[in-house]
């Protein structure tokens, strides 16, 4: 039987992630929770009760040894996997996505494109074919494809979650603004860039 982790607690596994690179990458190699809380405005008592969630990590007094911690979060997040992704809808979002660097350092590969609009199917972005949505199915089989990446308009959202599931998909990361319905076994994330910035509007109107 699994261990229910709480919602908060893994929301908060990526931020431990991030920052302990940034600690690797200005040559640190120990941290203690009270640094880590203090970059991340986080207290040290709610850190070192995350992370024992998942087992014993650091020395008391000493703190935690960066690269360690950070080899054994990515592994707890599924980071060593290498996820292979799909991107649907090849607008400005989905372009931008295709060409963001970082995920390969994440452990992620985008490695198929989909779009159904004529004048760009068979073209490249980023040395990656862009190919029609009705031929899903057959390079999600040659392409061992993971994660299916929805960036077109709502209205087209669930039909292209349909077909995404239909095509194998394991996970979706979806930044269309409206409610998906998919299975309860493949993993649903939505990223709604109209909430943060109606958020950051309401803080700069309340000043």
């Amino acid at each position: 039987m699994k261990k229910m982790i709480s919602q908060a607690t893994i929301d908060r596994l990526p931020l431990y992630f991030r920052t302990l690179r940034l600690l690797e990458d200005e040559k640190i190699s120990i941290v203690s929770s009270e640094e880590l809380g203090r970059r991340l405005d986080i207290t040290p008592e709610q850190i070192r009760k995350d992370l024992a969630t998942f087992g014993q990590f650091g020395r008391k007094g000493i703190g935690y040894d960066v690269h360690d911690l950070k080899e054994k979060l990515a592994n707890i997040l599924g980071l060593h996997n290498r996820w292979r992704l799909a991107i649907v809808g090849v607008g400005h979002l989905g372009g931008a996505l295709a060409n963001y660097v970082n995920f390969a350092s994440l452990g992620f590969s985008v490695v198929a494109l989909f779009d159904n609009n004529p004048k760009i199917i068979g073209t490249q972005v980023n040395g990656i074919k862009i190919n029609a949505a009705s031929q899903m199915k057959r390079i999600f089989a040659s392409k061992e494809v993971d994660i299916g990446v929805i960036t077109v308009p709502a209205s087209e959202a669930q039909a292209v979650a349909d077909l995404l599931v239909d095509a194998g998909v394991k996970g979706i990361w979806n930044f269309a603004p409206t409610k998906l319905n998919v299975p309860l076994i493949i993993p649903l994330i939505n990223e709604d860039l109209s909430i943060g910035l109606s958020a950051l509007s309401y803080y700069m109107t309340q000043e």
